[in-house]
Protein backbone atom coordinates (compact mmCIF):
# COMPACT_ATOMS: atom_id res chain seq x y z
CA UNK A 1 0.00 0.00 0.00
CA UNK A 2 1.69 3.43 -0.92
CA UNK A 3 1.35 6.22 1.35
CA UNK A 4 -0.14 8.90 -1.43
CA UNK A 5 -3.68 7.15 -1.72
CA UNK A 6 -4.00 6.73 1.63
CA UNK A 7 -3.06 10.50 3.12
CA UNK A 8 -5.27 11.66 0.04
CA UNK A 9 -8.49 9.66 1.36
CA UNK A 10 -7.50 11.01 4.38
CA UNK A 11 -7.59 15.09 3.67
CA UNK A 12 -10.92 13.67 1.46
CA UNK A 13 -12.19 12.76 4.83
CA UNK A 14 -10.88 16.33 6.34
CA UNK A 15 -12.82 17.80 3.04
CA UNK A 16 -15.98 15.93 4.07
CA UNK A 17 -16.05 17.01 7.57
CA UNK A 18 -15.48 20.57 7.02
CA UNK A 19 -18.35 20.99 4.57
CA UNK A 20 -20.35 19.45 7.02
CA UNK A 21 -19.46 21.87 9.70
CA UNK A 22 -20.07 24.71 7.02
CA UNK A 23 -23.45 23.25 5.78
CA UNK A 24 -24.51 23.41 9.66
CA UNK A 25 -23.00 27.44 9.97
CA UNK A 26 -25.58 27.94 7.21
CA UNK A 27 -28.28 26.30 7.92
CA UNK A 28 -29.10 25.19 11.53
CA UNK A 29 -27.31 27.24 13.27
CA UNK A 30 -27.64 30.79 11.10
CA UNK A 31 -31.29 30.32 11.37
CA UNK A 32 -31.03 30.06 15.63
CA UNK A 33 -28.81 32.80 16.01
CA UNK A 34 -30.35 35.10 13.37
CA UNK A 35 -33.03 33.67 11.38
CA UNK A 36 -33.73 33.32 7.70
CA UNK A 37 -36.21 34.85 5.69
CA UNK A 38 -37.84 31.48 5.32
CA UNK A 39 -37.22 27.66 5.61
CA UNK A 40 -34.06 26.68 4.15
CA UNK A 41 -35.14 23.96 1.78
CA UNK A 42 -32.36 21.69 3.41
CA UNK A 43 -30.72 21.94 7.11
CA UNK A 44 -27.81 20.16 8.23
CA UNK A 45 -28.59 19.75 12.38
CA UNK A 46 -25.99 16.47 12.33
CA UNK A 47 -23.23 18.66 10.29
CA UNK A 48 -21.32 19.58 13.65
CA UNK A 49 -19.93 16.42 14.20
CA UNK A 50 -17.89 16.55 11.60
CA UNK A 51 -15.10 18.78 14.29
CA UNK A 52 -15.78 15.14 16.65
CA UNK A 53 -14.52 13.44 13.09
CA UNK A 54 -11.52 16.55 12.51
CA UNK A 55 -10.15 15.60 15.83
CA UNK A 56 -9.79 11.84 15.59
CA UNK A 57 -7.86 12.47 12.35
CA UNK A 58 -5.55 15.31 14.06
CA UNK A 59 -4.99 12.06 16.65
CA UNK A 60 -3.63 10.16 14.05
CA UNK A 61 -2.03 12.87 11.99
CA UNK A 62 -0.22 13.82 14.84
CA UNK A 63 1.49 10.52 16.20
CA UNK A 64 2.43 9.98 12.56
CA UNK A 65 3.98 12.93 12.88
CA UNK A 66 5.47 11.99 16.04
CA UNK A 67 7.58 9.23 14.81
CA UNK A 68 8.85 11.07 11.43
CA UNK A 69 10.03 13.74 13.26
CA UNK A 70 13.25 12.79 15.12
CA UNK A 71 13.97 16.32 17.22
CA UNK A 72 10.91 18.42 19.28
CA UNK A 73 11.61 21.18 16.86
CA UNK A 74 11.15 19.62 13.62
CA UNK A 75 7.77 18.87 15.22
CA UNK A 76 6.91 22.40 16.47
CA UNK A 77 8.34 23.61 13.33
CA UNK A 78 5.89 21.40 11.12
CA UNK A 79 2.67 22.19 13.30
CA UNK A 80 3.46 25.75 12.86
CA UNK A 81 3.77 26.42 9.41
CA UNK A 82 0.62 24.04 8.62
CA UNK A 83 -1.21 26.11 11.24
CA UNK A 84 -0.19 29.70 11.83
CA UNK A 85 0.25 31.34 7.87
CA UNK A 86 -3.04 30.35 6.93
CA UNK A 87 -4.85 31.16 10.78
CA UNK A 88 -3.16 34.48 10.43
CA UNK A 89 -4.51 35.35 6.44
CA UNK A 90 -8.27 33.61 7.70
CA UNK A 91 -8.06 36.35 10.57
CA UNK A 92 -7.36 39.43 8.89
CA UNK A 93 -9.92 38.37 6.23
CA UNK A 94 -12.54 37.39 8.14
CA UNK A 95 -11.90 40.94 10.63
CA UNK A 96 -11.94 43.15 7.67
CA UNK A 97 -15.24 41.82 5.19
CA UNK A 98 -16.99 41.01 8.97
CA UNK A 99 -16.64 44.77 9.39
CA UNK A 100 -17.63 45.94 5.97
CA UNK A 101 -20.27 43.90 5.65
CA UNK A 102 -21.69 43.78 9.40
CA UNK A 103 -22.44 41.23 11.34
CA UNK A 104 -24.30 41.71 14.94
CA UNK A 105 -22.79 40.94 18.26
CA UNK A 106 -19.86 38.89 15.95
CA UNK A 107 -17.61 41.80 15.27
CA UNK A 108 -14.61 42.56 17.87
CA UNK A 109 -12.14 45.29 17.97
CA UNK A 110 -8.39 45.65 17.32
CA UNK A 111 -6.85 44.88 20.90
CA UNK A 112 -9.34 41.57 20.62
CA UNK A 113 -7.80 40.87 16.57
CA UNK A 114 -4.09 41.76 17.91
CA UNK A 115 -4.44 38.90 20.92
CA UNK A 116 -6.31 36.44 18.62
CA UNK A 117 -2.81 36.09 16.94
CA UNK A 118 -1.66 34.03 19.20
CA UNK A 119 -4.84 31.28 18.50
CA UNK A 120 -5.17 30.66 22.35
CA UNK A 121 -7.13 34.10 23.41
CA UNK A 122 -9.57 31.94 25.21
CA UNK A 123 -7.22 31.50 27.43
CA UNK A 124 -7.07 34.82 28.33
CA UNK A 125 -10.50 35.53 28.29
CA UNK A 126 -10.61 37.33 24.66
CA UNK A 127 -13.50 37.03 22.10
CA UNK A 128 -12.82 34.93 19.03
CA UNK A 129 -12.61 36.76 15.52
CA UNK A 130 -14.58 34.07 14.28
CA UNK A 131 -16.56 31.37 16.36
CA UNK A 132 -14.91 27.95 14.83
CA UNK A 133 -11.27 29.06 16.44
CA UNK A 134 -11.81 27.65 19.55
CA UNK A 135 -11.17 24.10 18.53
CA UNK A 136 -7.42 25.66 17.47
CA UNK A 137 -6.76 26.23 21.16
CA UNK A 138 -8.05 22.57 21.64
CA UNK A 139 -5.60 21.37 18.74
CA UNK A 140 -2.70 23.13 20.36
CA UNK A 141 -3.07 21.89 23.53
CA UNK A 142 -3.50 18.27 22.16
CA UNK A 143 -0.25 18.72 19.97
CA UNK A 144 1.74 20.02 23.32
CA UNK A 145 0.50 17.16 25.85
CA UNK A 146 1.44 14.87 22.99
CA UNK A 147 5.01 16.08 22.06
CA UNK A 148 6.00 15.41 26.18
CA UNK A 149 4.33 12.36 26.63
CA UNK A 150 5.91 11.08 23.34
CA UNK A 151 9.24 12.43 24.56
CA UNK A 152 9.07 11.59 27.62
CA UNK A 153 8.03 7.76 26.85
CA UNK A 154 7.86 6.89 23.24
CA UNK A 155 3.98 5.11 21.95
CA UNK A 156 3.82 3.96 25.45
CA UNK A 157 4.31 7.56 26.86
CA UNK A 158 1.35 8.74 24.50
CA UNK A 159 -0.94 6.00 25.70
CA UNK A 160 -0.28 5.76 29.36
CA UNK A 161 -1.39 9.82 28.64
CA UNK A 162 -4.43 9.11 26.67
CA UNK A 163 -5.21 5.81 29.23
CA UNK A 164 -4.94 8.39 32.03
CA UNK A 165 -7.29 11.24 30.61
CA UNK A 166 -9.97 8.76 29.84
CA UNK A 167 -9.58 7.53 33.25
CA UNK A 168 -9.82 11.44 34.83
CA UNK A 169 -12.77 11.45 32.49
CA UNK A 170 -14.79 8.92 34.01
CA UNK A 171 -13.57 10.24 37.77
CA UNK A 172 -15.47 14.12 36.58
CA UNK A 173 -18.42 11.96 35.36
CA UNK A 174 -18.86 9.89 38.83
CA UNK A 175 -18.31 13.08 41.08
CA UNK A 176 -20.77 14.61 38.52
CA UNK A 177 -23.78 12.16 38.22
CA UNK A 178 -23.18 10.34 41.50
CA UNK A 179 -22.57 13.24 43.69
CA UNK A 180 -23.06 16.35 41.96
CA UNK A 181 -20.02 17.58 42.64
CA UNK A 182 -18.43 19.41 40.04
CA UNK A 183 -14.41 18.97 40.27
CA UNK A 184 -12.40 22.06 38.76
CA UNK A 185 -13.10 23.15 35.29
CA UNK A 186 -9.66 24.18 34.26
CA UNK A 187 -8.51 20.06 34.84
CA UNK A 188 -11.10 19.61 32.27
CA UNK A 189 -9.94 22.21 30.06
CA UNK A 190 -6.17 21.68 29.83
CA UNK A 191 -6.83 18.53 29.77
CA UNK A 192 -9.17 18.23 27.30
CA UNK A 193 -11.35 15.74 29.04
CA UNK A 194 -14.80 16.60 26.91
CA UNK A 195 -12.53 15.97 23.67
CA UNK A 196 -9.55 13.30 24.30
CA UNK A 197 -11.68 10.46 23.82
CA UNK A 198 -11.67 11.62 19.90
CA UNK A 199 -8.23 12.30 19.46
CA UNK A 200 -7.30 8.88 21.44
CA UNK A 201 -9.25 7.18 18.84
CA UNK A 202 -7.22 8.65 15.72
CA UNK A 203 -4.13 7.76 17.75
CA UNK A 204 -5.52 4.37 18.05
CA UNK A 205 -6.45 4.00 14.37
CA UNK A 206 -3.01 4.89 13.22
CA UNK A 207 -1.43 1.92 15.06
CA UNK A 208 -4.08 -0.45 14.42
CA UNK A 209 -3.78 0.62 10.31
CA UNK A 210 -0.37 -0.11 10.35
CA UNK A 211 -0.36 -3.47 11.17
CA UNK A 212 -2.28 -7.09 10.40
CA UNK A 213 -2.98 -8.31 13.34
CA UNK A 214 -4.32 -5.97 16.06
CA UNK A 215 -2.10 -4.66 19.03
CA UNK A 216 -3.58 -5.03 22.37
CA UNK A 217 -2.63 -1.92 23.57
CA UNK A 218 -3.84 0.22 20.96
CA UNK A 219 -7.10 -1.74 20.71
CA UNK A 220 -7.51 -1.11 24.57
CA UNK A 221 -7.12 2.50 23.84
CA UNK A 222 -9.57 2.02 21.32
CA UNK A 223 -12.01 0.09 23.10
CA UNK A 224 -11.74 2.09 26.29
CA UNK A 225 -12.36 5.08 23.87
CA UNK A 226 -15.78 4.56 22.72
CA UNK A 227 -16.84 2.89 25.95
CA UNK A 228 -16.26 6.33 27.75
CA UNK A 229 -17.76 8.36 24.84
CA UNK A 230 -20.58 5.93 25.52
CA UNK A 231 -20.89 6.22 29.47
CA UNK A 232 -19.92 10.66 29.22
CA UNK A 233 -22.12 11.73 26.28
CA UNK A 234 -24.23 9.10 25.28
CA UNK A 235 -24.50 5.96 23.10
CA UNK A 236 -25.16 7.38 19.91
CA UNK A 237 -22.31 9.53 20.16
CA UNK A 238 -20.72 6.12 20.83
CA UNK A 239 -22.43 4.97 17.88
CA UNK A 240 -21.28 7.55 15.74
CA UNK A 241 -17.40 6.43 16.66
CA UNK A 242 -17.34 3.52 15.78
CA UNK A 243 -18.66 4.77 12.34
CA UNK A 244 -16.16 7.33 12.12
CA UNK A 245 -13.65 4.94 13.19
CA UNK A 246 -15.12 2.65 10.43
CA UNK A 247 -14.48 5.42 7.96
CA UNK A 248 -10.71 6.35 9.17
CA UNK A 249 -9.71 3.16 9.46
CA UNK A 250 -11.06 1.81 5.87
CA UNK A 251 -9.52 5.55 4.60
CA UNK A 252 -5.87 4.81 6.17
CA UNK A 253 -5.56 1.33 4.54
CA UNK A 254 -6.95 3.25 1.09
CA UNK A 255 -10.28 1.47 1.17
CA UNK A 256 -12.34 3.91 -0.02
CA UNK A 257 -11.27 4.80 -3.98
CA UNK A 258 -13.99 6.80 -4.76
CA UNK A 259 -12.15 9.83 -2.05
CA UNK A 260 -9.64 9.90 -4.85
CA UNK A 261 -12.20 11.44 -7.13
CA UNK A 262 -10.43 15.60 -7.74
CA UNK A 263 -13.31 17.36 -6.16
CA UNK A 264 -12.81 15.42 -2.71
CA UNK A 265 -9.33 15.89 -3.21
CA UNK A 266 -9.65 19.78 -3.97
CA UNK A 267 -11.90 19.94 -1.12
CA UNK A 268 -9.24 17.59 1.08
CA UNK A 269 -7.06 20.38 0.17
CA UNK A 270 -8.62 23.64 1.20
CA UNK A 271 -10.39 22.13 4.28
CA UNK A 272 -8.04 23.69 6.83
CA UNK A 273 -8.36 27.18 5.41
CA UNK A 274 -12.55 26.65 4.37
CA UNK A 275 -12.97 25.68 8.10
CA UNK A 276 -11.06 28.90 9.49
CA UNK A 277 -13.17 31.28 7.03
CA UNK A 278 -16.67 30.11 6.33
CA UNK A 279 -18.28 31.11 9.95
CA UNK A 280 -18.26 34.75 10.05
CA UNK A 281 -18.39 35.64 6.63
CA UNK A 282 -20.78 33.18 5.43
CA UNK A 283 -23.17 34.56 7.82
CA UNK A 284 -22.64 38.68 6.85
CA UNK A 285 -23.15 37.24 3.13
CA UNK A 286 -26.26 35.56 4.16
CA UNK A 287 -27.30 38.15 6.01
CA UNK A 288 -27.09 40.84 3.23
CA UNK A 289 -28.09 38.88 0.63
CA UNK A 290 -31.26 38.17 2.24
CA UNK A 291 -31.43 41.88 3.25
CA UNK A 292 -31.81 42.73 -0.51
CA UNK A 293 -34.59 40.23 -1.25
CA UNK A 294 -32.43 37.53 -2.59
CA UNK A 295 -33.90 33.59 -1.51
CA UNK A 296 -32.58 31.64 1.56
CA UNK A 297 -30.69 29.14 -1.40
CA UNK A 298 -29.21 32.21 -3.38
CA UNK A 299 -27.75 33.49 -0.03
CA UNK A 300 -26.15 29.98 1.33
CA UNK A 301 -25.31 29.66 -2.60
CA UNK A 302 -23.51 33.23 -2.68
CA UNK A 303 -21.71 32.24 0.45
CA UNK A 304 -20.63 28.88 0.06
CA UNK A 305 -19.41 29.97 -3.15
CA UNK A 306 -17.15 32.42 -1.55
CA UNK A 307 -16.21 30.54 1.28
CA UNK A 308 -14.89 28.12 -1.02
CA UNK A 309 -13.19 30.70 -3.25
CA UNK A 310 -11.26 32.17 -0.44
CA UNK A 311 -10.39 29.53 1.13
CA UNK A 312 -8.57 28.17 -2.11
CA UNK A 313 -6.89 30.96 -2.91
CA UNK A 314 -5.56 31.62 0.75
CA UNK A 315 -4.31 27.60 0.68
CA UNK A 316 -2.87 28.77 -2.96
CA UNK A 317 -1.22 32.08 -2.28
CA UNK A 318 -0.58 31.68 1.69
CA UNK A 319 -0.75 28.84 3.42
CA UNK A 320 1.38 26.38 1.44
CA UNK A 321 3.86 28.86 -0.21
CA UNK A 322 4.24 29.92 3.96
CA UNK A 323 4.56 26.21 4.66
CA UNK A 324 7.00 25.60 2.41
CA UNK A 325 9.31 28.65 2.98
CA UNK A 326 9.06 27.81 6.78
CA UNK A 327 10.19 24.34 6.27
CA UNK A 328 13.14 24.59 4.09
CA UNK A 329 14.13 27.68 6.24
CA UNK A 330 14.35 24.86 8.89
CA UNK A 331 15.80 22.54 7.13
CA UNK A 332 18.76 24.22 6.55
CA UNK A 333 19.16 25.57 9.71
CA UNK A 334 19.41 21.99 11.14
CA UNK A 335 21.10 20.63 8.00
CA UNK A 336 24.83 21.70 9.68
CA UNK A 337 24.02 20.35 12.94
CA UNK A 338 22.35 16.94 11.48
CA UNK A 339 25.89 16.27 9.55
CA UNK A 340 27.94 16.53 12.74
CA UNK A 341 25.78 13.66 13.91
CA UNK A 342 24.30 9.79 12.17
CA UNK A 343 22.11 10.96 9.22
CA UNK A 344 18.59 11.41 11.62
CA UNK A 345 16.55 10.54 7.95
CA UNK A 346 13.25 11.65 7.15
CA UNK A 347 11.87 15.30 7.04
CA UNK A 348 9.43 16.74 8.90
CA UNK A 349 5.65 16.13 7.63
Amino acid sequence: MSASPRLAQLDALRGLAALSVVLFHYTTRYDALYGHTAAPWFSVPWGHVGVNLFFMISGFVIFMTLERTPRPMDFVVSRFSRLYPAYWGALLLTFGLTHLLGLPGKTVGWEALLVNLSMVQGMFGVAHVDGVYWTLEVELLFYAWALLSHRLGGAAGLRYFLFGCLALRLVYLGFSSIWQIDLPWMGQRWLLLPYISWFALGVAIYRISRVDTLPRADTALAVASVLVIGLADGWGMAALALAFFALLFGAARARFRALEHPVWLWLGAISYTLYLLHENIGWAVIRRVEELGGSVPLAIGVALALSLALAHGLTTWVEQPAMRWIRRRHARAVAPVASSREPESRAIS
